[in-house]
């Protein structure tokens, strides 16, 4: 690309586009992110509140209780 100092009005104009272009999708994926995160931790509460003993597990054996009490409904 120019030297900025070289660019035209229209070379300007299209870069500061393109800049914001990735700016407002930075932001929408960090907006996903952060949904996906509260989901999570409300998921993660309320699966506490039913099993509470989850809290002293490894994943593996959560993973194992969860199959097998998902498999009996």
């Amino acid at each position: 690309m120019a030297d900025k100092r070289m660019m035209t009005p229209k070379e300007k104009a299209l870069l500061q586009a393109k800049h914001r272009q990735k700016e407002a999708e930075a932001r929408n994926r960090k907006k996903e992110r952060d949904a996906r995160t509260h989901r999570l931790v409300q998921e993660g509460a309320i699966l506490e509140s039913i099993v509470p003993h989850i809290k002293e597990m490894d994943l593996d054996s959560l993973k194992r209780e969860l199959m097998i009490r998902l498999r009996g409904m």
